[in-house]
């Protein structure tokens, strides 16, 4: 049968995605998993969708509502695996994923070796799915990792790793302070703890962005708390594994690329910016918004332009969404 592997669902209001997901976790052709789906309290029919697929080898349980890191947190006390798969409820992983990764990572029982996919965005349609492929598409040492991750800003989805049982015993639980980016914090946790990654680029896993009731929560005071509170955590594990001018350089152009999520309503976060700049003996500077909302600016102020910034892409996204949805339902 091979190792087990548990594959960790963590599901918030999730009917509209719930039965794809499940479905995509049980087509899996690796012969030894068992799935485990925590319903966060949600108030729509997640719980009973999920219920529908217990079994020996699909556990569901309900809590009340707690957040993200909590039902991560519950889901894996539950897990019995030699290795963790985390599934977000409206993320699919494609049905030879979890093998491939296995058998090219040469399946080492208690490995320290981090395993990690190929990942594509999609809205509705799985197959329209996009695979753009970054430098974190490569096997990397956990330095390397990390210091590319903030120099080049970019990221992985949560889907692509496949993370042992020591490994995951080794890195704890995950940081129930976090509401926003506690998943950036998490892995950001595990790639330090390990050996080194290796990516195992036939391995899919896909990324939906058609979903406006995730776990994921809207930024609102205490989620910028927490997402300064996940960033500061994540630079520390990269600084604490070297702490040199480049990759004190990575960490700062990072923070002054995030400084404008913050700016200028959360003083106290600012002022925790820059002691933390300060620190690293470098500073910040007030962020600043692209050429094409200067005349908003001046016309309406700096705060209307930068909702305006944060507005067009996400309205950009919905017209995209809305349309591959039309599609959707027409082939359907």
């Amino acid at each position: 049968m091979g190792e087990l592997v548990s594959i960790l669902i963590p599901a918030y209001n999730a009917e509209r995605w719930i039965n794809e997901t499940i479905k995509s976790a049980l087509g899996q052709t690796w012969p030894n998993c068992e799935i485990i789906v925590v319903d966060d309290g949600s108030t729509d029919n997640t719980y009973d969708i999920a219920r529908g697929y217990q079994s020996k080898s699909v556990k569901v349980i309900r809590q009340e509502n707690m957040g993200a890191s909590v039902a991560r947190n519950t889901a894996i006390s539950l897990a019995q695996g030699d290795y963790i798969q985390w599934l977000d409820a409206d993320d699919l992983i494609a049905a030879d994923k979890i093998s491939l990764q296995l058998e090219e990572g040469n399946n080492v029982k208690n490995s320290l070796i981090l395993l990690s996919s190929s990942f594509g965005t999609f809205f509705y349609r799985q197959e329209k799915a996009k695979f753009i492929p970054t430098a974190l598409w490569k096997d990397l040492l956990p330095v390397e990792w990390l210091l590319t991750r903030f120099a080049d800003r970019v990221w992985m989805n949560p889907a692509v790793w496949l993370v042992s049982r020591r490994l995951t015993e080794q890195v704890g639980s995950w940081d129930e302070r976090l509401t926003l980016n506690d998943d950036g914090e998490y892995f950001a946790r595990v790639v330090a703890a390990c050996e080194a990654v290796k990516f195992i680029p036939e391995a899919k896993s896909y990324y939906r962005q058609a979903n406006a009731k995730s776990l994921s929560k809207t930024q609102t005071h205490k989620a910028s708390e927490s997402l300064f509170l996940s960033l500061k955590l994540s630079y520390g594990y990269l600084l604490a594994l070297e702490e040199s001018e480049r990759t004190r350089a990575a960490v700062l152009g990072h923070l002054q690329n995030c400084l404008i999520l913050f700016y200028p309503e959360e003083h106290e976060i600012l002022a925790k910016a820059d002691e933390f700049a300060s620190d690293l003996r470098g500073n910040l500077s007030k962020p600043e918004l692209k050429s094409k909302y200067f005349v908003v600016r001046k016309i309406f102020g700096w705060n209307t332009a930068k909702r305006l910034a944060i507005t067009l892409p996400k309205l950009k996204k919905r017209v995209f969404g809305n349309y591959d949805r039309l599609m959707f339902f027409f082939e359907e």
